[in-house]
């Protein structure tokens, strides 16, 4: 038991990660589902939650190897061009004085994106550099009992373009991230639920998400997912043939 709960965890951390940093969310229709995501209860963890930490640092370190090892995450940008100017945005590691990153602070979740690109406009390709600052909020649908990230950009940043490219240029920047990376599914509930046959009590073990706590704190995500356990017919894996 303690085993599959631990590898449950594991997979949801890596998977939230590396969701949030390669960008594949699938854009869809209307409003992120769900409710923001509560504080933890004031009184303790609640019976029947698992407490997951992960570090500041380890995001950071995911990033770094995405940036090293494989390509920038890219997204197009307006009308599409050809050639030099293919109408796109990419995020960089660096640029703009500032680093690509996630901070955990003041209880929030903030990711500064350094990118560049280029737009195809009606009056030729404007190439551009500059830097967004974004927060992630966290969502739970309990109909699916999942988690969603809402990565919203407040702010962007471009590098010496004049006054009528920032205006056509920033916001499509924002626009573009938003639409395309949201919403991002950090917890998928069939994932994270427990059904495991416990052959000595002649049954399976059950465990559904029930709810979803979250906290930013001593420079880490802490997320408390509430499961309500149950019971079911013994049900045993079938084993592959060698």
């Amino acid at each position: 038991m303690g085993r599959i709960i631990i590898g449950l965890l594991i997979g949801l951390g890596l998977g939230g990660v590396i969701t949030f940093f390669v960008f594949v969310g699938v854009p869809k229709a209307g409003s992120t589902p769900g409710v923001p995501v509560r504080a933890p209860d004031p009184s303790g963890v609640p019976v029947g939650a698992a407490q997951i930490v992960i570090r500041e640092q380890f995001f950071n370190d995911v990033l770094g190897t995405i940036f090293t090892e494989m390509n920038a995450p890219s997204f197009a940008l307006g009308p599409q061009g050809a050639g030099d100017c293919p109408g796109a945005l990419t995020v960089i590691p660096e640029g703009s004085g500032v680093r690509t990153a996630t901070l955990f602070a003041n209880n929030r979740l903030e990711a500064p994106l350094a990118f560049r690109g280029n737009y195809n406009s009606p009056v030729g390709c404007v190439q551009f550099t500059g830097w967004a600052n974004s927060v992630m909020e966290l969502r739970y649908d309990q109909a699916t009992q999942s988690v969603f990230g809402q990565l919203n950009v407040e702010t962007v940043n471009l590098d010496g373009v004049n006054p009528i490219v920032n205006a056509i240029v920033t916001p499509l920047v924002q626009s573009t991230i938003n639409s395309r990376v949201n919403p991002i599914r950090i917890i998928d509930g069939q994932q994270v639920a427990v059904d495991t046959p416990i052959a000595s009590a002649n049954a399976n073990l059950k465990a559904a998400v029930k709810d979803v706590r979250a906290e930013v704190r001593d420079n880490a995500l802490n997320l408390l997912v509430e499961y309500d356990f149950s019971s079911g017919p013994l049900v045993m894996p079938q084993q592959q043939q060698p």
